[in-house]
C-alpha cells in the first residue's frame, strides 16, 4: 500500500447471540472492497474481536460508514451482537515487515 493511508481498527466484545451474524460479516467485506479508497482488511477474534480496514482517505471512511448497508449492519450489531466496541482512526505513515 502507497504511504500514508488510514487504519480504521474496530475492536469488540460479542454477545451471545450469533443470529446471521457470519453472514453479516461477510457481505459487509464483500462490499467494502467495492467501497472507493478501500485497499484491504485483517480480522481476528478471540476472547474480543479486532478488524482493521484499510482506506486511502478520510473521505472514503466517511463515505463507507454512511452506506445504507453499512449502517444497517451498524444497528445491528448495537441491538443484537455486541456488547460494546471502539472505533480508531489512525493514520498510517510508516510500515515494515517479515515475511519468510
Amino acid at each position: 500500500m502507497e504511504l500514508p493511508y488510514y487504519a480504521v481498527i474496530f475492536t469488540s466484545k460479542r454477545t451471545e447471540v450469533d443470529e446471521n451474524y457470519s453472514e453479516m460479516a461477510t457481505k459487509m467485506v464483500e462490499l467494502a472492497q467495492l467501497q472507493e479508497g478501500f485497499l484491504g482488511i485483517e480480522s481476528a477474534r478471540n476472547d474480543i474481536g479486532i478488524t482493521v480496514s484499510y482506506w486511502r482517505a478520510l473521505e472514503d471512511i466517511k463515505n463507507w460508514k454512511q452506506n445504507l448497508d453499512h449502517l444497517d449492519a451498524q444497528k445491528m450489531g448495537v441491538s443484537k451482537w455486541y456488547e460494546n466496541y471502539i472505533v480508531r482512526i489512525a493514520l498510517v505513515e510508516k510500515e515494515y515487515s517479515f515475511e519468510k
